[in-house]
């Protein structure tokens, strides 16, 4: 009788240690998954900061291109009143969108492509768009060790007790960045 009662409490005291184990596990992703998403945001935030100085250089070269500006202003703001990571998601993707077609309009200005303030401005913003690619790849795998944590058995039980639901918000390329560039010389 004396054996057990030690194996059976040995058999609960192993079940809390992998429940608290498990349970931490994934917290401890659900914050990293927050973590880096405030990355992503800072990269975006960045971007977003350098788009004003971006536009007002083009602006000078290229001033009938008022719809443009305007898309690029509507998309700013649309990242200003984004509340949720889908929405600013949907927001940073209407920012790619304008940001790809401004680069589309510096093509048809060569004295705009010799600028040397337009040329760092580009510089500036290449190196951003690289940081947004990296920290959005970085977010997106936080977020797929997060949903197999809580997918898998034991998460999926210590997930389901306190509601903590897989992660649904990747980061994914658009179906017109999939497309094959044409390059003309």
């Amino acid at each position: 009788m004396n054996k057990m009662v030690i194996g059976i409490i040995a058999a609960i005291v192993l079940i809390g240690i992998i429940f608290i184990s498990g349970y931490n596990a994934i917290v401890s992703k659900h914050e990293t998954i927050t973590a880096k998403w405030a990355q992503v945001e800072n990269q975006l935030q960045r971007r977003n900061d350098l788009i004003p100085n971006l536009v007002n250089t083009v602006k000078g070269y290229a001033a009938h291109e008022k719809t443009l500006f305007e898309d690029i202003t509507n998309a700013r703001s649309q990242w200003g009143k984004a509340n949720t990571v889908d929405e600013k998601v949907k927001a940073a993707s209407a920012i790619d969108s304008a940001i790809s077609r401004l680069l589309m309009v510096v093509e048809n200005y060569p004295n705009l492509k010799a600028d040397q303030t337009f040329l760092k401005l580009q510089d500036e913003l290449a190196g951003t768009e690289n940081r947004i690619a990296t920290e959005r790849m970085r977010y997106n795998e936080a977020v797929r060790e997060y949903n197999i944590t809580v997918r898998m058995f034991p998460g999926n039980m210590i997930a389901g007790i306190y509601g903590f639901k897989p992660a649904t918000e990747y980061f994914k390329a658009e179906e017109r960045a999939k497309a094959v560039p044409e390059v003309k010389f």
